[in-house]
């Protein structure tokens, strides 16, 4: 089964950099999406494995699109600087990991195995075999 995952950042280099990374770890990125009606938009289409999210979307917030996601079983992550998106988001929120913004790839990978439960492993590393 292909993996799949929606990014959802409205700074396009990071939203560039995340797609960037998660493609060469064998997603398929749906997006990224800039909005919560852009993302919503690609939603009728087809639904991800997973999604990563922005909390703040200039100037509107995430939450309808994470209540949309929360509602069909699609797990996600969040990538944002908000220290507390609970108090921002509400109960959505509760629970969610957070890899933060800017994230680092072992972060970002954490977080997808954990929603998941699959390694994600890169593409084109030679990385030597466990001792």
């Amino acid at each position: 089964m292909e993996k799949t995952v929606l990014i959802v950042e409205d700074e396009f280099l990071l939203a560039l950099d995340l797609k960037i990374l998660l493609e060469g770890y064998g997603w398929r990125v749906m997006g990224p999406a800039a909005s919560v009606a852009a993302a919503m938009s690609l939603l009728e289409h087809e639904l991800p494995s997973v999604a990563l999210l922005d909390v703040n979307l200039g100037n509107e917030m995430v939450t309808p699109l994470a209540e949309n996601l929360k509602m069909r079983c699609v797990p996600f992550a969040l990538a944002s600087a908000v220290d507390d998106p609970e108090r921002h988001c509400g109960t959505v929120m509760s629970g969610v990991p957070n890899v933060g913004k800017p994230t680092s790839e072992r972060r970002l990978k954490a977080a997808l195995e954990e929603l998941t439960g699959c390694r994600a492993a890169p593409l084109n590393a030679q990385e030597a075999p466990p001792a």
